[in-house]
């Protein structure tokens, strides 16, 4: 005889968003059929940061988004501590939704006494509660590993080579790689593009500059044809518009600049702007505000895929078959 009482195990769906990017939020929970669910979030006038859900999130499968853009530690801290209160409040699983993941190009040591950021972070999420994470495109895919538990790793390749493919139908593309690193990855573009042929950039970086690359030559065919940059971000802009002068000095015919997470720091408005890119292609991973956008710039959603996953998180199913078992 099992003795206790009888019960039913009602699972829920809750999402919930920090104050960076609200309307991918938005987005996603349209998709989904939810709500968001309310939550009060303020600054101290000393900088701290206060965050309390405003309904009962007891036994609730609560997925928390955060997008990391400029100020990128407030929107860190104001995640960690949204993934504190769902652990204090009962919430019986927490998936921390990242879509672009913080420190994320600090994943080793390129020199002696230097951290390992996007490890740090990782360990951040675990302490807070987190039990996994939903992210897209990282830096490099190997920093999954430095999680302790699940990692979801979205790809956008899919969404857009999907674009590229119906506005550039008909056209002799080249997938260039702006850096001799990232061949992988333009070799995957070629693949589902229908076998186009890769070229990268042989470039140099002085580790005392961060962000400033220059552009040496250009490995592969591209005279006559249309180039597609590819790259996970664009932070500065510098690395992109360098490729694509070079590209076009080499004889292409067209540059199409590509990447999941538009940073878009500094000058980098002005330096694509000023390129002569025929197209920027970006994800609205990072809110990309309204005086940031150009006529050449298209913004593709990310919001149905970040959906998906999380209804495949949330149903136990498999986030792999979104990407047909390539993931």
């Amino acid at each position: 005889m099992v003795s206790g009482k009888p019960g039913i195990a009602k699972r829920q769906l809750i999402l919930l968003t920090g104050r960076a990017h609200p309307k991918l939020a938005e987005s996603v929970a349209k998709h989904l059929g939810v709500a968001i669910t309310p939550q009060a979030a303020y600054d101290f006038a000393n900088g701290e940061i206060f965050v309390r859900f405003e309904e009962s999130v007891r036994g609730a499968d609560a997925f928390v988004m955060q997008s990391h853009s400029a100020p990128i530690n407030d929107w860190l801290m104001e995640q960690l501590l949204m993934v504190d209160a769902l652990k204090r409040a009962s919430a019986k699983r927490i998936t921390a939704v990242v879509p672009s993941y913080p420190y994320a190009r600090q994943d080793r040591k390129y020199a002696g006494r230097e951290p390992v950021s996007a490890r740090l972070v990782a360990d951040m999420f675990r302490t807070a509660g987190a039990d996994r994470i939903v992210t897209v495109d990282l830096h490099t895919a190997q920093a999954q590993g430095f999680f302790d538990g699940p990692v979801d790793h979205l790809h956008a390749m899919w969404l857009l080579t999907d674009h590229v493919r119906v506005r550039y139908h008909g056209e002799e593309l080249t997938i260039v790689s702006p850096d001799a690193g990232r061949t992988r990855l333009a070799e995957k573009w070629a693949d589902l593009l229908g076998g186009c042929p890769i070229a990268f950039i042989h470039k140099t970086r002085d580790p005392l500059r961060p962000n400033e690359v220059v552009a040496n030559r250009v490995v592969g065919d591209v005279e006559g044809r249309t180039c597609v940059v590819v790259d996970d971000m664009i932070d500065t802009a510098l690395t992109s518009t360098s490729a694509a002068r070079q590209l076009l000095e080499q004889g292409a015919k067209d540059v199409v600049l590509v990447a999941t997470h538009g940073v878009l720091s500094g000058d980098a408005y002005e330096r694509l702007v000023a390129s002569k890119a025929r197209e920027v292609i970006l994800t609205d991973t990072l809110p990309i505000p309204h005086e940031r956008r150009f006529p050449g710039l298209t913004v593709l959603s990310i919001a149905p895929l970040l959906a998906r996953a999380i209804q495949e998180v949330f149903e136990d199913g498999s986030v792999t078959s979104l990407f047909d078992g390539n993931a």
